[in-house]
């Protein structure tokens, strides 16, 4: 091998060293914003499911609202536009009233500005109901969401929720914010 070639090879080498060295080097965040810069999922700190109650446990009780209350970090990047809530476990499929099921600022003790909503049935995925928020929530902000089951389910147990979170204008790969655990009991 010629001196030439040799040098154009250490040069190389030299070169893909000091690049890997700063690579490493970056803060974590800043490769979480290259990664993601042409990917569907712009949120960089998502948003996190904070609780999720329902007001009533007993079984097939008709008053009950089940609530989820979402917190937005002031870091999101992005705003908040819809949520699926999909039901994971619970020996019966729970179904939701559009008309009765609201949103709003704050959490189910502090509840804060009324959210207008709608509120949607995914036929693909049976168990999952999609909620949009009419104007999306903006970083640092807390809202809760009040799902109206027609009723309570009538078998007992516990039932889990899987809530998926996405951006204005982001159709599909919703970024997983968290797990809802409800527990109903028969005769209490």
């Amino acid at each position: 091998m010629s001196p030439n070639n040799m040098k154009s090879i250490s040069r190389f080498y030299k070169t893909l060293f000091v690049v890997g060295t700063g690579l490493c080097l970056l803060p974590l965040s800043a490769i979480s914003a290259f990664a993601q810069a042409d990917s569907a999922i712009t949120i960089f700190q998502p948003p996190r499911l904070v609780a999720a109650t329902s007001t009533y446990i007993n079984t097939d009780v008709r008053e009950a609202t089940y609530y989820f209350t979402i917190e937005v970090p002031a870091n999101a990047g992005k705003p908040l536009q819809q949520v699926n809530i999909t039901q994971r476990q619970g020996l019966e499929r729970i179904r939701y009233d559009a008309q009765e099921s609201r949103a709003f600022e704050g959490t189910p003790d502090r509840k804060g500005q009324k959210l207008p909503i709608q509120l949607a049935s995914n036929d693909s995925q049976k168990n999952t109901v999609t909620v949009t928020f009419d104007q999306p929530i903006p970083p640092g902000k807390t809202v809760t969401i009040g799902l109206k089951p027609f009723r309570n389910p009538s078998y007992d147990g516990v039932y889990i929720f899987q809530l998926t979170a996405f951006a204005p204008a982001q159709q599909t790969d919703g970024q997983y914010i968290g797990t809802g655990r409800l527990q109903f009991y028969r005769g209490l």
